[in-house]
């Protein structure tokens, strides 16, 4: 509390708001450890073991179902992204969000956050300091980005207990379907077939 107490002065506010061009000059390391709301830099908590595991063993269930549909498919190029900085929207203040994961369709090349028109579906991984957080304040800004689909992932200690997924309609997210924590798989079509093999997602502190 000492550091809290001695760091609260006038001179260490944030001199003016984040603009896109400033963040892409920023240190990525300092980058890493933040993002952006309405201009303003929040700080990211870091999240435990059993939520990075959780996010690592997620993103390749999304990983092998966008191989598997871009195969079937051949319509377009998908990729998955952890920890991947999104640009909700530059204006009026500019919003960066870092989803745990997200599906998204070939970006070209450039210098900066995947601009949230090309995410198809953002996942957070849901711990008691950011429930808040990715209940409220993101499920609104994603919906508002205009991301069609948003997956909550409650976790039980070291297991995912269950993936409640959600479908935006009319600007904003309706619950579709939970998914629940059992032995085998479960085939979803979210916007693509993913195989949740739960198998996987017990014993995460390993």
């Amino acid at each position: 509390m000492f550091g809290v107490l001695e760091w609260a002065r006038a001179e260490n506010l944030q001199p003016e708001p984040i603009t896109l061009d400033i963040w892409k000059q920023l240190p990525p390391d300092f980058c890493r450890l933040v993002e952006v709301v309405n201009g303003d830099v929040v700080r990211a908590e870091t999240p435990a073991l059993p939520h990075r595991n959780a996010t690592r063993r997620l993103a390749a269930m999304l990983a092998s179902g966008a191989e598997h549909h871009m195969s079937r498919y051949n319509d377009g190029s998908l990729y998955v992204g952890v920890d991947q900085d999104v640009l909700l929207w530059e204006s009026p203040r500019l919003t960066i969000r870092r989803p745990d994961i997200i599906l998204f369709s070939c970006a070209p090349a450039d210098v900066g956050p995947l601009r949230a028109e090309r995410v198809k579906i953002a996942v957070e991984v849901v711990s008691p300091a950011t429930e808040r957080v990715d209940t409220a304040d993101k499920m609104a800004e994603y919906a508002l980005a205009g991301i069609p689909w948003y997956w909550l992932v409650y976790m039980d200690r070291d297991r995912v207990r269950a993936i409640q997924t959600h479908v935006l309609v009319l600007g904003h997210y309706r619950p579709l379907r939970r998914l629940t924590a059992h032995i085998g798989e479960t085939l979803t079509d979210m916007p693509i077939d993913i195989r949740i093999d739960w198998t996987r997602l017990v014993g995460l502190l390993l």
